[in-house]
């Protein structure tokens, strides 16, 4: 059979750039990229050299663009990406349109993806026409599961560019977890349930979600405690090897970061599994003893979710793609149980 782009053409992947299009290296003013620190070899999440000191799978994985955004504010009808691209992230479970694609918002509204051609090697450019007129903040969420060198933005030549408004706080959320904190599996970067709360509240984030390797290491508990941050939540659960590792480092690494925070709020949640076993069970009752004992103590800066509730809030057993991995309905649930607690205490 023939390609289904021949047959449909809504799903042709369009790569051509249209001409009149003026190009910004999205790391200068206005531009402002968020969730990302940008180095000669290009987008992190974290300092290399911290990274590389925790294991080899955050080394490997700390150049994965999971929760970055690049904003600002133009009329253009018409804006185009030219990506540098050093990983690709190619999963069967896994739309490569979250795992390597960037999607646009403007304002809160989805306006479309970018959507990468399936033979992406080493990146790609693409356009999308602006369901929306005039003046309106733009953010270009990055992939979730790639490793980008550089981004270019294209916009008509005339159209206006203007620096986004700043968050409601400077501070960021930090998030820390595993891979379904890093993203897997939303459909594109948008639908990652961190992506999902700060359109919610205005709030700023950083993803430290580690894909199999969050494993609360001391390392990496010494590194987020010397954050500036509004917020922090972790989930590592799931990357923990056994209950024993689970035991040693989940109040561990909830002491390390409140010595240095007295007054952060800590959201603690256990893995989002609606069918929990003996083993699930006995997991969260690890995490909810750090939180009772945090409690108990008597601060009351510190909150529990139950992730055997999470999924339950929309779609049940239809919130994931494989019993594990969150689908975009299984992110919504997330968003929801989180985004609620943020909102209280943010």
């Amino acid at each position: 059979m023939s390609g289904i782009e021949k047959i449909d053409k809504n799903f042709e992947v369009k790569t051509a750039s249209p001409d009149g299009m003026v190009y910004f290296d999205c790391t200068e003013k206005p531009f402002e990229v968020n969730g990302l620190l940008f180095s000669q070899d290009g987008f992190l999440r974290m300092p290399q050299v911290i990274a590389d000191s925790i294991n080899g799978g955050v080394k490997g994985l700390n150049c994965n663009t999971a929760g970055g955004r690049v904003r600002f504010v133009t009329d253009s009808r018409q804006i185009s990406i030219r990506a540098k691209m050093r990983s690709i992230g190619k999963m069967p479970h896994f739309a490569l349109t979250g795992s390597a694609g960037f999607d646009l918002y403007a304002d809160n509204d989805y306006e479309g993806t970018f959507v990468p051609p399936f033979d992406i090697k080493d990146g790609y450019q693409s356009t999308l026409q602006r369901q929306s007129c005039g003046e309106r903040e733009i953010t270009i969420n990055f992939p979730l599961y790639s490793g980008v060198v550089s981004l270019e933005i294209g916009l008509c030549a005339g159209a206006s560019l203007k620096r986004a408004k700043e968050y409601a706080d400077a501070r960021p959320v930090v998030y820390y977890g595993s891979s379904i904190t890093q993203g897997g599996c939303a459909s594109r970067p948008g639908n990652s349930y961190q992506s999902i709360i700060s359109r919610r509240l205005r709030c700023d984030y950083v993803n430290l979600g580690f894909s199999g390797s969050a494993r609360g290491e001391e390392a990496m508990a010494e590194y987020i405690s010397g954050l500036s941050m509004s917020a922090f939540v972790y989930d590592y659960d799931y990357n923990a090897p056994d209950e024993g590792h689970l035991q040693n480092t989940h109040a561990r690494m909830f002491n390390t970061v409140r010595a240095k925070n007295p007054q952060l709020p800590i959201i603690m949640l256990s893995c989002p599994q609606s069918k929990l076993n003996d083993a699930f069970r006995r997991r969260r009752d690890i995490i909810m003893r750090t939180y009772m004992s945090a409690r108990e103590a008597g601060d009351n800066n510190v909150y529990f979710i139950n992730g055997g509730e999470i999924l339950n809030i929309f779609g049940g057993d239809s919130g994931t793609v494989d019993n594990c991995h969150p689908n975009d309905l299984g992110f919504a649930c997330m968003a929801k149980a989180i985004g609620d607690v943020l909102q209280n205490i943010l």
